[in-house]
């Protein structure tokens, strides 16, 4: 690895880890939601809709709704769930209203010091203005301009739309959907139906105390074959940590290894010109077992 390259990277860890501190919001394992693993899943073709049930009880055994509801950050999160149309190829229509709540979670997420510090971070690196309304606007369109994903279409999707709520294609695929509130708050609605996890082999197994993880499911009855997700993390940590990584390279994918906390992670970001196409955690390793 070159010498500025490794710099890099020390230099991502360390403000990634300093993220993770930050993030008092973080929901508790065993304590604020409990989650079931169950088995491993199988290899399943990208646009097969057919997968061998290894789980069958829901991921989330129990999550703390009344906390969860309490925090400001994660209740304006929750509120931009059902502002989506899942196909692409269908146009988006935003409403005064979805408007007002796009920027009202952008509002909630810059107070916190997650993202405070990932300002403060990107401005440093001269990626992003040191005036907070002229970074807000730089993430509102980071994560809220619309854009075409099926040319087929009009503008039919956006970066948060895609990460944090998932869509479908032509009616046989997922996309996206790599955030645990959409996650559980689609199996309580009896939309996900959780697989299993995924890993390289049956002595690797993640923990259920494991902030991230490799999961198999299908959601509007399509089968999604992995996805990485992190899982009790709060919405303004996952804003933070990609939106860092996006900024800090001009590629079309970016893919970095790092370890945060006790994960060793592979975080992927794809852009669509000035926003994010996709992003999301592969988890690799965790407390030096091998996944």
């Amino acid at each position: 690895m070159a010498k500025g390259q490794h710099q890099a990277n020390r230099e991502l860890t360390e403000v990634l880890n300093q993220i993770w501190r930050l993030d008092t919001n973080r929901l508790r394992p065993g304590t604020d939601y409990i989650i079931s693993l169950q088995g491993r899943a199988g290899y399943v073709a990208q646009g097969s809709n057919s997968a061998r049930d290894m789980a069958r009880a829901p991921l989330f055994t129990y999550v703390n709704e009344a906390k969860l509801k309490s925090i400001k950050t994660f209740a304006h999160f929750i509120s931009l769930l059902d502002n989506y149309e899942a196909s692409t190829g269908l146009s988006e229509t935003v409403t005064s209203e979805e408007l007002k709540e796009n920027r009202l979670f952008i509002d909630s997420i810059m107070e916190t010091d997650v993202m405070k510090c990932a300002h403060k971070y990107l401005v440093g690196k001269g990626q992003s203005p040191s005036d907070p309304a002229q970074f807000q606007k730089q993430l509102y369109d980071i994560w809220f301009r619309l854009y075409h994903r099926d040319r087929s279409g009009g503008e039919d999707s956006c970066g948060f739309e895609h990460v944090f709520v998932g869509e479908t294609k032509f009616g046989c695929e997922v996309l996206g959907l790599h955030n645990w509130v959409q996650f559980y708050l689609q199996e309580k609605h009896n939309h996900v139906d959780y697989k299993g996890y995924k890993a390289r082999d049956n002595k690797s197994t993640p923990d259920e105390d494991d902030h991230v993880l490799n999961l198999q499911f299908s959601w509007k009855g399509l089968v999604k074959p992995v996805a990485g997700s992190f899982i009790g993390v709060s919405p303004e940590f996952e804003v933070a940590l990609f939106t860092i990584i996006f900024l800090m390279s001009s590629e079309k994918m970016t893919s970095v290894v790092v370890k945060v906390d006790e994960y060793m992670l592979e975080l992927v970001v794809y852009r669509n010109g000035r926003s994010i196409g996709t992003s999301y955690p592969k988890l690799l390793s965790s407390n030096n077992r091998d996944l």
